[in-house]
C-alpha cells in the first residue's frame, strides 16, 4: 500500500512532534505545523491523506481552517479538541469533520481513529475509481466499459495491462514502488516477485511509447519505482 501522508496541526509543540513521531513509527509519513495558516499552505504544496487538526489555535483556529481543508483542499479532518464544551460546538456545527478525539488522548486510540477514517474514506474513493473515466494527457480509461485509448485510437489490453495502466494513471506524475503495484494489481500473494511487474511494464511500452527501449510515457525511477507522465501529444 502506498504510505499514508497525515499533516498534524498543533500549537503545542511537545504534543505536534511527539504525534509526528509516533505516526511514521506506524508506518506513517507525517508532517507538521503550529498554525492553520502554515497548515494550509504546506496542504497545498504537499497535500495529506488526512489532517489532525486542534481547535484552539493562534491566528485562524480550527473551526475556521475546516472549511479550506474540506472545500478547497479537499482531504479528510480529524478534530483534536481540549474541552468537551468545544466538542459539543462541533458537533452541534455540523461542519464536516470526519472524526474528533479530546485531549489527552492514548496513541493507540488516536491510531485507531485515523485508520477508521482512512479505511472509510478509501473505501467511498474506490468506488468512485471504479466507475469514473481517467484521462491523463491523451491516454483515456473508462473502467465501466473496460475500454483505453490512445491519441483517441483503441488500445488492446489483457486484464492485467489495463489494471496496471488503471493504477499508474490513478496517480500520474507519482513514483510507484513494485511493491505498490504488485499490492494493488496482484494482491498480496504476488509480494516477493517483482519480475511479474517489470514484465508488464515493458508489454504496456510496447503499446503506449513510440520507442518502447527509449520510454517517455512510463518512467523507471531507477532504485524507486514507476512513473506515468501525461504527454499530450
Amino acid at each position: 500500500m502506498l504510505q499514508k501522508h497525515i499533516l498534524v496541526v498543533d500549537d503545542d509543540d511537545l504534543m505536534r512532534r511527539s504525534v509526528a513521531f509516533n505516526l511514521e513509527q506506524n508506518g506513517y509519513r507525517a508532517t507538521n505545523a503550529s498554525t492553520a495558516e502554515d497548515a494550509l499552505n504546506i496542504a497545498e504544496r504537499d497535500k495529506p491523506d488526512l489532517v489532525l487538526l486542534d481547535i484552539g489555535l493562534p491566528g485562524m483556529d480550527g473551526l475556521e481552517a475546516l472549511r479550506s481543508f474540506r472545500d478547497l483542499i479537499k482531504v479528510p479532518v480529524i478534530f483534536v479538541t481540549a474541552r468537551r464544551r468545544e466538542l459539543d460546538e462541533i458537533l452541534g456545527l455540523e461542519l464536516g469533520a470526519e472524526d474528533y478525539i479530546t485531549k489527552p488522548f492514548e496513541m493507540s486510540v488516536l491510531l485507531a481513529h485515523i485508520k477508521a477514517v482512512l479505511r472509510r474514506v478509501s473505501a467511498s474513493q474506490t468506488e468512485k475509481e471504479k466507475t469514473e473515466k481517467i484521462v491523463v494527457g491523451d491516454l483515456q480509461l473508462d473502467p465501466l466499459a473496460h475500454t483505453t485509448s490512445l491519441s483517441g485510437n483503441s488500445l488492446e489490453l489483457t486484464r492485467r495491462e489495463f489494471d496496471l495502466l488503471h493504477t499508474l494513471m490513478l496517480h500520474p506524475g507519482e513514483v510507484l514502488s513494485t511493491q505498490d503495484l504488485l499490492a494493488n494489481v496482484w494482491g498480496a500473494e504476488y509480494i516477493g516477485e517483482p519480475q511479474v511487474v517489470y514484465v508488464h511494464i515493458r508489454w504496456l511500452r510496447e503499446k503506449l511509447e513510440d520507442i518502447p527501449e527509449k520510454p517517455k510515457r512510463i518512467i523507471t525511477i531507477r532504485g524507486v519505482g514507476y512513473k506515468l507522465i501525461p504527454n499530450e501529444d
